[in-house]
């Protein structure tokens, strides 16, 4: 196996580059005379509702908006207790994000388990969340290191202390040798662990704006080493993601950006169609294949995405996701839809540029 720590490329970078005249996407056909969507095996705009959890979630949502805590503690221990780290993750995150907005079932397991590790782990991606949109942000962020330490401690297994480490990092503006001492922590627990690299692709991308090749080579080499079936397949598309969204750097050959779409598709192919679990990869699949104008593949992301819209990659351009994911699958529609000479020069045209890493 490659070496973890080669992913990471020495920490040392030029200032930012605007990129000249950045090119944009050929616009899609006019809507055409055609079949509903709906006809054409995607489910009616008013069907598609945005960030769905799955059947797990789901429950120890509906609980914890009644103020109980019991099934969300249950959910992260047989994560843990599975060494099911992705989706332990997925569920940290968005236990979190309720939190932040409904925090009765989380201070009631708080007063009554305070040590327990899963509280612990959600505990510390809920205070690193609240401290984010601060101005003050670096400042707070260091006053949540023990948490932090503390979740880290309640199971040496777990990667994903260590994911909210590497977010807090870039969130405080850590240097580089530190980055590097939680990247070697986090991968000797979970080589493959795509919430980890995502951290070190988001680092990556603040502490050298506009490297993008450099983001890419990190990812590419992180999908090499890692299982056909790991998540970690999809991280050179959110390497081109970012740069599809970025105004500065120097320009990275087509046939990359269509080998990590690739790589993408193939991935989001081993899920079940319309499942929400692997919505979120499909989505962000989807947008980046629209914005290469590889307008077939993109519709076959719309049909196995089904009715599970994703906040991300939308939500960066948007400030009505939902909205601008039903606008786009229209697009796509109408340029499958119509005549091949109304086509973009090719499903693989050019991209543009806009947003932030």
């Amino acid at each position: 196996m490659v070496d973890t720590m080669a992913l990471l490329p020495p920490f040392s970078r030029a200032a930012r580059t605007p990129r000249t005249a950045p090119r944009r996407p050929a616009a899609p056909p006019a809507p055409a005379t055609g079949p509903p969507v709906g006809g054409l095996g995607l489910p009616a705009d008013d069907d598609v509702l945005l960030d769905v959890p799955d059947d797990r979630l789901g429950p120890a949502l509906v609980a914890a908006a009644q103020g109980e805590h019991g099934p969300a503690c249950a959910l992260l221990a047989t994560t843990r207790q599975q060494a099911d780290w992705e989706r332990r993750d997925r569920y940290v995150r968005r236990l979190a994000a309720f939190a932040r907005s409904r925090d009765e079932w989380f201070l009631r397991w708080s007063a009554d388990a305070p040590r327990d590790v899963d509280l612990l782990t959600v505990a510390a991606q809920l205070a690193v969340d609240r401290a984010w949109p601060s101005p003050a942000r670096a400042e707070l962020l260091r006053e949540v290191s023990p948490l932090i330490t503390a979740a880290a401690r309640g199971d040496d297994r777990d990667p994903v202390p260590w994911r909210i480490a590497l977010d807090h990092a870039r969130g405080a503006g850590a240097g580089h040798k530190y980055f590097e001492e939680l990247w070697s922590a986090a991968v000797r627990r979970a080589p493959h662990h795509y919430g980890c690299h995502v951290a070190a692709l988001r680092y990556l991308g603040a502490a050298w704006q506009g490297a993008h090749q450099a983001c890419l080579d990190f990812a590419d080499r992180a999908a090499q080493d890692a299982p056909a079936a790991s998540l970690v397949q999809a991280l050179p598309a959110r390497a081109v993601l970012a740069y599809l969204t970025d105004d500065c750097g120097p320009e990275l050959p087509r046939q990359r950006l269509d080998a990590a779409a690739d790589r993408a598709v193939a991935l989001s192919a081993r899920f079940p169609e319309s499942d929400p679990a692997p919505a979120s990869l499909r989505n962000q699949v989807m947008f980046v294949l629209v914005r290469l104008a590889r307008w077939q593949d993109a519709f076959t992301q719309a049909r196995l995405i089904g009715p599970y819209a994703t906040s991300f990659p939308w939500d960066r351009l948007s400030d009505d996701p939902l909205g601008l994911f039903l606008t786009t699958r229209d697009e796509v529609r109408a340029a499958c839809l119509a005549p091949l000479s109304d086509h973009p020069r090719s499903e693989r045209g050019p991209h543009a540029h806009s947003g932030e890493h």
